[in-house]
């Protein structure tokens, strides 16, 4: 492991998040924004001086390749670090009244939570906003994916990179170099959401409130403008829209780049999408029934607000159409399901993944047929695909290290003194990068409640929900710092 390495490499990152900062920085300037504008330029200074000295520091080393290893610290640095200077221009300029509240709202921006700790969000300069759902939108496809599509610039291979910052239990390899493959992902993103832009516009959204919406779609985010999320705007058409969008969020790009080839049957028969479009319909279809059945609202609107949430919370987006903690309990329990669940691999939605639950489910039908018959061969199969020893002995750890994180976390935040639904349910739209809860943290209240250990403790949650576990855990582990 090369620590030095890993440091220029992170200069360098960083030097890139800066240059986006600009974005934001113009836009407080095109505004206005004399305090805004100031706190950018100061986060743009304390940046530049940490890169140059790190630079300085490491200016004889080479970068020539990255090892498994360098990758995950260098992921989980990059996450931190691009946390702990990202959240300042809302700590310069008062937006949140802590540096640990700042810290948890870019934390849940860059991780696609979509979690706020700001108590009324509207009340703040467009170009904060416009930089707080724009790390919705960077986090969505991952910082480093998109910074491996200039890394030949550096001279560095970053296959490795990839794999610790992509989710999913297997990663596809779109094209012969993982820079082709960073920068199709990339190309995708970018074009369904310029497509989401023109239709939001459509609907007569401004340009800003149709990026911003855009920004927490397509990352399976969640920040918007304005505290009410979706239902702010009052438009059916704005939330099919989302919906739409969401859902193509939290399927995996890799099928996006197969259909652009005209790999149509690859699509068709994959077996994790056809689950994922299978749980969605049948479970928004029975919440919506269940909502008309109660009287709430007719069947249009029923059906519509039981996809929006349901679509919202199994791609962990985490926006709202309206006040569901006043839903029956049956569509409040299968949301609840849908936090387990997550989107597909290869989706920019947090949460299980759809296949690694089909996974687990095929090991315990497996395990039937073995009881039954000792002599049998059993095969894990989930469409075209077959999953080998390692991969399922893998996924079986992912799932059992996922629900005792989960545990320990709901446990430490138990000491808030919070009641039991909502210190599980922020727990798990923590790690699972899903920004809203069942219970005392729903649609009316931020996490502003917590005290700052607790939004801290919620934060690594996040951070480790997004790298899925093992890229951060392995950095505790005794044997990551022995040769």
């Amino acid at each position: 492991m090369n620590i030095k390495a890993d440091l220029k490499l992170l200069a360098y990152i960083m030097l890139f998040i800066d240059a986006i900062l600009l974005i934001p920085t113009g836009m407080a300037a095109y505004f206005d924004e004399e305090e805004s504008l100031r706190a950018f330029l100061e986060t743009d200074a304390i940046i530049l001086v940490f890169c140059l000295l790190i630079l300085l520091f490491t200016r004889k080393v080479k970068i020539l390749d990255i090892s498994a290893k360098d990758s995950y610290l260098f992921v989980t640095l990059t996450w931190i670090v691009a946390t702990a200077f990202g959240c300042l221009p809302l700590y310069f300029t008062g937006t949140t009244t802590t540096y640990a509240e700042s810290f948890f709202e870019i934390m849940s921006g860059f991780t696609t939570t979509g979690a706020t700790a700001i108590p009324v969000v509207e009340d703040h300069p467009y170009s904060i906003l416009f930089w707080r759902n724009l790390t919705n939108w960077l986090g969505g496809m991952g910082i480093v994916v998109l910074f491996v599509a200039v890394l030949p610039v550096f001279g560095v291979k970053g296959t490795a990179l990839v794999g610790a910052e992509s989710v999913g239990p297997t990663k596809d390899k779109l094209t012969p170099q993982i820079r082709g493959t960073a920068m199709s992902l990339w190309s995708i993103y970018i074009g369904i959401s310029a497509i989401q832009v023109i239709l939001l516009l459509l609907g007569g959204l401004s340009l800003f409130d149709s990026l911003t919406v855009m920004f927490g779609t397509m990352g399976a985010a969640g920040f918007t403008p304005t505290n009410q999320s979706i239902a702010s705007f009052h438009s059916a058409y704005v939330e099919w829209i989302c919906i739409i969008f969401m859902f193509i969020a939290g399927g995996n790009f890799a099928l996006y780049f197969k259909l652009l080839q005209k790999k149509f049957g690859r699509v068709f028969h994959d077996g994790e999408y056809r689950l994922y479009f299978s749980i969605v319909a049948i479970s928004s279809l029975l919440a919506g029934l269940n909502l008309f059945a109660n009287g709430l609202f007719n069947l249009h609107d029923s059906i519509r607000h039981a996809f929006f949430q349901i679509v919202s919370i199994i791609t962990t987006t985490g926006f709202y159409s309206t006040d569901y903690n006043l839903w029956p309990m049956f569509p409040q329990m299968l949301m609840f399901l849908m936090m387990f669940i997550g989107g597909c691999a290869g989706s920019t939605g947090g949460g299980i993944k759809v296949i690694r639950i089909r996974v687990l489910f095929k090991m315990g039908t497996n395990a039937m047929i073995k009881r039954n018959h000792p002599n049998a061969i059993t095969t894990v199969r989930i469409g075209d695909d077959t999953y080998n020893t390692d991969t399922c002995l893998s996924i079986a750890g992912f799932v059992c290290f996922y629900l005792i994180t989960a545990l320990i976390g709901t446990v430490l935040i138990s000491l808030s003194n919070m009641d039991f639904v909502t210190c599980l349910t922020s727990v798990m739209q923590a790690i699972g990068n899903i920004g809203i809860a069942i219970g005392g943290m729903g649609v009316t209240t931020s996490f502003h409640d917590f005290s700052a250990p607790f939004q801290w403790i919620l934060s690594a949650l996040m951070l480790v929900g997004r790298l899925e576990l093992f890229t951060v855990f392995s950095l505790f582990t005794k044997k990551f710092w022995t040769k």
